[in-house]
């Protein structure tokens, strides 16, 4: 029998991007919606701690050397960006320590490091906003933080909600998810954020985003829009207002 091979070189070449997910991480499928074809994801997880989500449990997953660890586990693959996943782990202790996170990936051997927090300041003066809405699935205190990050990178919390979960963040519906975007916004807030990168969100921003004609930045997207952007590479899915100029 004779076969005749398609005329093609394949596979596409893949580019690879690192990422750092804390222990409960659920939602990798999303991750990948914001991809290009030729990307593709190397995934390694901080060790399980034995506690709900809180500011005890940010400050264990962005432990120096629980991200040197999970850099070296996902070098041998040649990632050009290496991602901290988490928001929270790197918002907690403020602009300093979400940078001293960068380079504890970058002296691992990481070529280039984002933090899902860093994204969110990047797409904070990408954007030029100065006063935002913000939702939470956590408990008050975290929240707290994050409005304190907020505040020293320049931009003001105008109203701010947050779900109180301990727990199976990534079972929150999109109708709930919804529901307290739209009731967080407020006229002078220019953008509304979602924070968490185990809160689903991926299937709402763009309705969300043409209801409130403002943009609707999440997590997960501002993660592969900062690795995208290292890469030269555009962000696939929603995020009209997240272009990546090269």
């Amino acid at each position: 029998m004779e076969f005749s091979f398609p005329d093609i070189d394949g596979p596409v070449a893949q580019r690879g991007i690192g990422v750092i997910a804390p222990f409960d991480l659920a939602l990798e499928r999303e991750l990948w919606r914001w991809a290009p074809l030729e990307v593709s994801l190397h995934l390694a997880r901080t060790p399980y701690e034995p506690v709900p989500v809180s500011l005890a449990m940010a400050e264990l997953v962005s432990n120096p050397l629980h991200l040197t660890a999970a850099t070296h586990d996902v070098l041998h693959v040649e990632p050009e960006v290496v991602a901290y996943l988490c928001t929270s782990g790197s918002f907690i202790n403020g602009l300093a320590y979400e940078r001293s996170l960068r380079e504890t990936i970058c002296l691992a051997g990481a070529p280039d490091a984002v933090t899902t927090s860093g994204a969110l300041v990047e797409a904070i003066k990408h954007l030029n906003i100065t006063r935002m809405s913000v939702i939470t699935p956590y408990d008050e205190i975290l929240t707290g933080k994050l409005h304190d990050f907020l505040d020293e990178a320049g931009c003001a919390t105008i109203r701010s909600d947050h779900l109180g979960l301990g727990g199976g963040i990534w079972k929150v519906n999109y109708r709930t998810i919804a529901e307290r975007i739209l009731g967080a916004d407020d006229p002078r807030s220019e953008a509304i954020f979602v924070s968490c990168t185990n809160l689903p969100t991926y299937d709402v921003i763009e309705p969300l985003e043409q209801a409130l004609g403002k943009p609707v930045l999440t997590a997960n997207q501002l993660t592969m829009w900062a690795c995208l952007g290292r890469m030269k590479l555009p962000m696939m899915g929603p995020g009209k207002w997240l272009i990546n100029v090269f």
